[in-house]
């Protein structure tokens, strides 16, 4: 299971990332672009995605993990339930949000350093 400290942690692990509040919850933010934040709801993670088939497929692959409401219809925002994914799974989807919001020069910069 994991928490809002894992979403910090991790969040704030990936390159120019800062924090800053969205809508009144920790958002997460790469070059001032919104990939993450906790949702009001104080369970879930609202996440974006690379569009609306990708945020379908997560939903209808793992219902129970993914989800949306009618107020992201139509926007390539899936929520997530933090309950039921683990840490390492919140990191993998964290670092895909990231990679589709940050900018062509920050992501080749982290290609660079890669071994």
């Amino acid at each position: 299971m994991a928490t809002a400290d894992d979403v910090r942690r991790l969040a704030l692990e990936l390159p120019e990332t800062a924090e800053r509040p969205s809508y009144g919850t920790p958002g997460f933010r790469v070059k001032d672009r919104l990939f993450a934040r906790l949702h009001q709801d104080g369970s879930s993670l609202v996440l974006w995605c690379a569009g609306e088939e990708d945020k379908e497929s997560f939903i209808l692959s793992e219902p129970e993990a993914f989800f949306t409401t009618p107020h992201y219809d139509g926007h390539p925002l899936v929520l997530v339930r933090l309950d039921a994914i683990d840490a390492a799974r919140l990191g993998e989807l964290l670092t895909g949000a990231w990679e589709v919001r940050a900018p062509a020069r920050v992501r080749a910069a982290r290609e660079a350093e890669r071994p």
